[in-house]
């Protein structure tokens, strides 16, 4: 076969198919033409290859091929687009699917570390237990303001976030257990309830806020969507639903990983804040401003944009083709 001549004869197609390929939408006559014209250089393809090997002309027309191929196959997703949906789609409607199981952690949490805190200070012998007097004004005047000016900004920082991830991480993935996250909650409610007594016996309540509300309330809101989803996955175990127990731990696993990701990042932040603005010289109700605003931003993305992606029928689920559950009767 003359591959001049079969490329002369079939060349008008090839252009032809290219055009169809690179335009940005198709009605349904262009969508037939293009199924039918890569049909037909599909096999014009295998002519030419059989008979002429490699050339300019197979070259050619397997370009074509492929750009005509991915119109109606789809190509796949760029790493960029990927990481964008994550972020804009998958992570805020993970998010959002646990906030009231988030708002009773807190509300718990609240709950234990005040009672606590009123329970040192109304009785002196529970006090007592805790320190002596002596103990108890060392840990008020020095341990406690000490600790966030201890160590370089940078290096404490990177620390507070390190411990505070491993944390968070713990709590997502010992969540299908049931045991361990009630147990974290319980001992960092105690040890701020705790702080929080010794400080109200001395009357300086206002130093513990001050030191504690600029980071923490980015810091203890990321440490609850943690805990919350360790909940979740556990309560999926237990009630998976019309889901067999399988197909709930998998999909609320990866939901639950995207959760891990954010609350790294949130807490990331939050560990900045108790590095470089909590010992800060800076005005008190500046460095409160500050954190109020890191938890309004972080809630924004919660609740405002998860709202949004949840609407849209998002779970959070990482698996693209993942299956939708229909509400059924």
């Amino acid at each position: 076969m003359d591959a001049d001549a079969y490329a002369a004869a079939h060349s008008a197609e090839w252009d032809r198919l290219g055009t169809l390929a690179a335009r940005r939408r198709l009605d349904g006559e262009s969508s037939d033409e293009l199924i039918a014209a890569y049909q037909s250089g599909a096999t014009q393809l295998s002519d030419l290859s059989s008979s002429d090997g490699d050339s300019a002309y197979t070259d050619r027309l397997a370009t074509v091929l492929a750009r005509s191929r991915q119109r109606f196959t789809g190509a796949r997703s760029s790493a960029t687009s990927v990481i964008a949906r994550f972020f804009a789609i998958s992570l805020p409607a993970a998010l959002y699917r646990v906030r009231w199981v988030t708002l009773f952690v807190a509300l718990a949490t609240v709950a234990v570390a005040s009672l606590t805190a009123w329970w040192l200070v109304s009785d002196p012998r529970a006090l007592a237990q805790v320190g002596t007097e002596a103990d108890l004004k060392q840990y008020l005047n020095h341990d406690f303001i000490d600790y966030y000016s201890r160590n370089p900004a940078a290096s404490f920082a990177g620390q507070v976030w390190t411990n505070n991830a491993w944390l968070a991480a713990q709590s997502i993935a010992t969540g299908i257990l049931g045991v361990y996250v009630p147990y974290i909650l319980l001992q960092n409610a105690v040890n701020v309830g705790v702080a929080a007594g010794i400080f109200v016996h001395f009357h300086r309540s206002d130093v513990l806020f001050s030191y504690i509300l600029p980071h923490g309330m980015l810091e203890l809101t990321s440490l609850f969507v943690a805990a919350a989803a360790g909940l979740r996955i556990f309560w999926a175990w237990i009630a998976p639903g019309p889901r067999t127990r399988g197909q709930a731990l998998a999909q609320e696993g990866r939901a639950l990983f995207a959760i891990a990701v954010g609350t790294a990042i949130s807490l990331f932040c939050s560990g900045l804040i108790e590095g470089f603005v909590t010992p800060s010289p800076l005005p008190v109700w500046l460095k409160i401003a500050i954190g109020a605003l890191a938890l309004a931003a972080f809630l924004f993305y919660m609740l405002v944009i998860g709202r949004r992606a949840a609407l849209a029928g998002e779970t959070g689920d990482l698996e693209a083709d993942a299956p939708r559950r229909l509400v059924a009767a």
